[in-house]
């Protein structure tokens, strides 16, 4: 097949994504249920595609639950992300370090 084919599918997919709520939502939202289910759904997504490649980036359970427990207990701390990620990442590291000492 030609690339030129694939990008007429991504593309066909991208505007059809982009339209349909332009179809159905012609009209202000009024219903607050509809509206907070609308407001939650990109966290959800996120959170889906995330929390399952944190458990699995480091080839081991254990030391991808120390990393994301490190990430979670700093973000709650309110630290800035940079800081989060590179914390989580050594304590990711040093928990694999230390369990091949043993």
């Amino acid at each position: 097949m030609s690339i030129a084919i694939y990008i007429a599918v991504m593309a066909g997919v991208t505007y059809i994504i982009r339209m349909v709520p332009f179809t159905f939502f012609r009209r202000k939202i009024k219903s607050r249920f509809l509206k907070s289910f609308l407001y939650y759904i990109p966290y959800a997504v996120l959170s889906a595609m995330t929390v399952p490649a944190i458990f699995f980036a480091t080839g081991s359970i254990v030391t991808a639950a120390a990393g994301a427990a490190a990430a979670l207990v700093l973000a709650y701390l309110g630290l800035p992300l940079i800081v989060v990620a590179l914390s989580a990442s050594a304590a990711a590291y040093l928990t694999g370090f230390i369990m091949n000492l043993f």
